[in-house]
């Protein structure tokens, strides 16, 4: 009686094989040495393929076409950014390729639409919760002019009294972290809310609660700003008695 063999079923990869411990393990050691030469050995051996893959099947999975440059720079872009944000990746805090995905998947979502190009502050800062309207082209070219004018002096008034408004220091890198939005706001094209909190979230490990409360003080100085603008057409940055 012969005997019938079970054949053996091949183990299927999973699905981020590409991306496994030894990606993880390389993007620690790369982060625990100063040895400039050492890191790019250990970035174009380990790293650089796991990253690749890794934009490459993000942009493809959820579908992120909506550029004016191909996939591939897209791509570069994706992996640059990732290779930015390696530092802040913690030993022992979640696994790196869940943490990376994240990061990958943030940055396209404020890059993903650049349809968004000219955008209002009426309508399209859900942080701020600005009305939104419908105007005829020549009136919107105009009001953009004055958008981008009011952001200019926004900034500056927030540059000079950010630390006058607010005293804990883990406010302060909040605000901050709000600011920045504004300062890359030719970069950010498409402004959503939800998106938006992810983003200050990773800049700062503060918790949504903690963001909504220093958003809402920023809030309250907002009329003022625009009232101060509207009538002088500057935003005063040595007052902030007057503003409230």
């Amino acid at each position: 009686m012969s005997k019938t063999t079970t054949p053996v079923k091949k183990k299927k990869k999973p699905k981020n094989y590409y991306f496994n411990q030894t990606t993880e393990n390389a993007i620690i050691r790369y982060n625990k040495t100063d040895d400039a030469r050492l890191k790019n050995k250990i970035y174009s051996q380990h790293i650089s393929y796991p990253f690749d893959k890794l934009a490459e099947n993000i942009i493809h999975t959820f579908k992120f076409y909506y550029f004016d440059v191909p996939s591939e720079q897209v791509k570069h872009e994706v992996v640059s950014f990732l290779v930015m944000n390696m530092h802040k990746f913690q030993e022992g805090k979640g696994k790196a390729f869940s943490y990376f995905s994240i990061v990958a998947k943030n940055y396209l979502i404020f890059h993903n639409n650049k349809n968004y190009k000219n955008y209002k502050i009426h309508d399209k800062m859900d942080v701020l919760e600005y009305n939104s309207k419908t105007k005829d082209t020549y009136k919107s070219q105009n009001e953009d002019e004055q958008v981008r004018d009011f952001v200019v002096e926004l900034v500056s008034f927030w540059d000079n009294n950010i630390t006058n408004i607010f005293k804990r220091k883990k406010d302060i890198l909040v605000a901050d972290a709000v600011l920045e939005i504004f300062r890359r706001r030719e970069n950010i094209e498409n402004f959503n809310k939800k998106a938006l909190y992810v983003l200050i979230r990773e800049m700062t490990n503060a918790k949504t609660q903690h963001i909504t409360r220093i958003v809402n003080v920023m809030k309250r100085y907002q009329k003022g700003l625009i009232h101060d603008f509207n009538t002088y057409g500057y935003i005063s940055t040595d007052n902030t008695g007057s503003i409230l």
